[in-house]
């Protein structure tokens, strides 16, 4: 026993012998590291970053590239981070000073990498997420759709939200008054409609189409042999007749442009005609005086039996031929103002529905009908003859518990039925209801995401977000709505924590039609196109642009990204592809032969037609210029922040303008930036964006291609950060795959300020190239990001004592 007792204390000494000599031997290569680093700054950096006059305000030359500092929790790796992505990125140093070579820029690369990638496994740090964080505009509008079986507008009731580091749920962590005013008006609105309530009577809406769109084609939605017009969606709450009413587009002076001959508008329920009017030409008629058109369409008013639900409108115009105007030039695409681009044929301006009314115009009798939201309020099986209390009970506490996102308990239920009894003593049993659900459209669990921070061990540096805040996090990033019964069953059996689970739930979630919302939240607000509807090009330079083409521009570039999430392809063909998607007016605007009708579908497209991914979208080149020419100041900077994630610092104060062309002496727009990168205050930003931009020069303001610019052949030259030299957008391209990570690291920054509601901060940066590292080998396909952002600490767990 003794021998066995010798031997194991011997075991145990030389096990501890062991580890020390190994963690000396990790201390002296850490050390040896620090040393290569520091030898690296010392030979490329300090020329600039150097105690005095530190450019940026990077003083290298103070840095402490000692071992100890790393192993302070306290320690601030913000500037360690940003160090390591300027070398990533090759960006430092600059490609006019002395360059390492790659195998330095490698190794010393590596080198940082590793330091930072063991200090946070040592110290994590997950991040603040907002505890208390209100739904955006557009979360609020998919939860009502999802909770009530109810589609709504809620830029209809709702002010527009905030936007911070590119995205608008990030300042949502108070409530305003005004927010609080419009959440209960929308609520009642809301709750009346889905229920199919009475109200205080008949309830109307106006849709307006722009004044800049054309309607001489073909309108997508619209049944074929049909032309412009509008296709509205709308909920019917009750079973009963409707006014509708029309008007039509006037130009600046009263007039209704094309009414030389009689024309027939048809109104549509669900592609079925109901109803047919005819405009007669004014000319002629008795009691017209010439240019009085103010009862062109006063008669343009009907009424209509529609069964209460979701129900397609159609306002359209029969096309029967289409003139051809004989002119000395080419027609403009664009049909919107007989100033410029006068209309051939009337345009429908305004659609008015008014209901449900009685033969007197009052309310009619109430006839809800059967109708989705009914039956996701009331059950397939309810009947109103027998519905009693404990049945309202039952319908509130499943309501309750998929609005609140977790299981209900007897005080959220006992409030609801305190609304529903007071609804049912005044109206019955559907207004009881119909109470109910106002409140809980106004109750705070529906309102806010909410996460308790209360953590099983107090001194723990890590815990876990709860099952439920987590299906919440999971559905609010991937589909912006609530989580549905699966993810709540999960979070109720305790397995939504399990990395299997998650996995499998994200690829269920991608594949579901609700992921839509990563298209129509995400990629709208990372790439901009949220932007285009404030934007409309000088007309006088650019006369066939419209309110088509713009539409046409933002369904480009969502549906590559679609295409991207849906069929599992590598973001970088987000980059490089040869393939788009097309109508024919943007076919015609891009010079594209062989693409007709108003359907999107997609093209094969040729190195000669200059088009592919986003970098050469119309949507992304008009929104990065001004309404009379190009900037690449602005897209060069677009390129650096959302391709390479290393935007140019903001400008200083009393920076001059560009001058721009007089008439007396024309220059490009390269000449005029030399001239601006004279001012030393100018030429440290633009150094860096504009010989990116220049790349993108050969595309107009609206993304058409072209060789010269106010007869000036354009120069495209320019280079990258890195100091590869470019000629073209094709090279630009090429530069950015040859280094696939750096894209996919920004993708990666941009999803998770999404998904966790606030900035990346430099305690990301591990975690992020994780993530990256990981997506490699699956050619960083869109979902393996999304799902090593699902599974990373940041999104899964927070830090207790912070």
């Amino acid at each position: 026993m003794n021998d066995l007792k010798t031997i194991a204390i011997t075991a145990l000494v030389c096990i501890c012998t062991l580890a020390t000599a190994v963690a000396a031997n990790a201390d002296d290569s850490q050390h040896e590291r620090l040393g290569e680093f520091k030898d690296f700054v010392q030979s490329h950096c300090l020329d600039c970053h150097s105690t005095g006059d530190a450019a940026g305000d990077l003083d290298l030359e103070a840095f402490d590239f000692s071992a100890d500092q790393f192993s302070r929790e306290d320690l601030q790796t913000d500037r360690w981070e940003k160090i390591l992505r300027r070398i990533d990125t090759r960006q430092m140093p600059p490609p006019t000073s002395d360059r390492p070579a790659e195998s330095e820029y490698e190794q010393v690369s590596s080198t940082l990498r590793s330091i930072l990638d063991q200090r946070s496994k040592e110290f994590p740090r997950p991040g603040r997420v907002g505890a208390i964080r209100r739904l955006t505009r557009l979360e609020y509008q998919y939860s009502v759709r999802d909770l009530l079986g109810i589609a709504v507008d809620a830029a209809d009731y709702l002010p527009k939200d905030e936007s911070s580091h590119g995205f608008d749920n990030i300042t949502v962590e108070e409530l305003s008054p005004t927010h609080l005013n419009r959440y209960l008006s929308a609520a009642q609105s809301i709750s009346r409609a889905a229920v199919g309530g009475r109200g205080n009577g008949p309830v109307g809406v106006t849709i307006r189409q722009p004044a800049d769109r054309s309607q001489e084609t073909h309108v997508s939605g619209l049944p074929f042999g049909t032309r412009g017009g509008v296709l509205i969606q709308h909920h019917f709450h009750q079973t009963g007749d409707y006014a509708i009413e029309l008007k039509l587009t006037r130009d600046r002076d009263e007039k209704v442009e094309g009414l030389e001959r009689k024309h027939h508008i048809d109104v549509l329920v669900d592609r079925n005609r109901v109803h047919r009017f005819t405009v007669q030409p004014l000319k002629g008629q008795e009691g017209w005086s010439g240019n009085d058109y103010t009862h062109a369409d006063s008669h343009l008013n009907t009424r209509i039996h529609v069964e209460a639900g979701a129900r397609s409108i159609g306002v359209t115009f029969p096309k029967t031929f289409s003139s051809l105007t004989e002119e000395k030039r080419q027609p403009f695409d664009a049909n919107f103002n007989r100033h410029r681009h006068p209309r051939r044929t009337p345009a429908i301006y305004q659609v008015s529905i008014v209901g449900p009314l009685d033969s007197d115009g009052a309310g009619n009798a109430h006839d809800p009908g059967k109708t989705a939201s009914r039956d996701r309020i009331f059950g397939r099986h309810y009947d109103p003859a027998t519905a009693t209390r404990a049945d309202a009970k039952s319908m509130l506490q499943r309501l309750a518990r998929r609005a609140y996102r977790r299981p209900v308990s007897d005080t959220d239920i006992d409030l609801l039925m305190e609304f529903f009894d007071q609804g049912n003593r005044e109206a019955g049993f559907e207004a009881g209801i119909e109470l109910a659900v106002t409140a809980i459209l106004v109750n705070p669990n529906f309102l806010f995401r909410i996460e308790q921070r209360i953590a099983d061990d107090a001194d723990s540096r890590l815990a876990d977000v709860d099952d439920y805040e987590l299906a919440s996090r999971l559905s609010y990033f991937l589909w912006s709505s609530l989580p549905d019964e699966r993810l709540l069953d999960l979070a109720e059996q305790g397995l939504l924590q399990r990395d299997d689970t998650l996995q499998a739930e994200v690829q269920r979630m991608l594949s579901d039609e609700r992921s839509r919302a990563l298209v129509d939240n995400f990629a709208t607000q990372w790439l901009y196109l949220r932007n285009l509807d404030s934007i409309t090009p000088d007309l006088r330079l650019f006369p066939d642009f419209d309110d088509n083409l713009r539409q046409a521009f933002a369904q480009e570039t969502k549906l590559l990204f679609q295409d991207v999430l849906r069929n599992n392809r590598s973001v970088l063909d987000l980059i490089g592809t040869d393939q788009t998607y097309l109508n024919e007016r943007l076919a015609t605007h891009y010079g594209i032969a062989g693409v007709a009708g108003s359907e999107f579908r997609p093209v094969k497209v040729s190195p000669a037609s200059h088009r592919g991914g986003i970098l050469r979208h119309g949507s992304i080149l008009m929104v990065t210029s001004y309404a009379t020419r190009t900037s690449p100041t602005i897209r060069g900077n677009w390129v650096l922040e959302n391709v390479f994630g290393t935007p140019a610092p903001p400008p200083p104060p009393n920076v001059p303008n560009l001058k721009e062309n007089t008439a007396i002496q024309v220059a490009s727009v390269r000449e005029r930036l030399a001239a601006h990168r004279a001012n030393p205050a100018c030429a440290a930003c633009h150094d860096l964006m504009d010989p990116v931009g220049f790349a993108l020069e050969n595309f107009d303001a609206v993304g058409r291609w072209r060789e010269f610019e106010d007869t000036l052949a354009i120069d495209s030259s320019g280079y990258l950060p890195d100091g590869t030299e470019l000629e073209s957008v094709d090279q630009l391209e090429a530069g950015v795959l040859a280094r696939p990570e750096i894209f996919a690291h920004t993708v990666t920054e941009k999803l998770i300020t999404y998904a966790l509601g606030r900035a990346v901060q430099a305690d990301d940066g591990p975690t992020i190239r994780r993530i990256v590292d990981a997506a490699a080998d699956d050619h960083y396909t869109l979902s393996s990001l999304i799902t090593g952002i699902v599974l990373s600490d940041p999104f899964r767990k927070w830090r207790p004592y912070e």
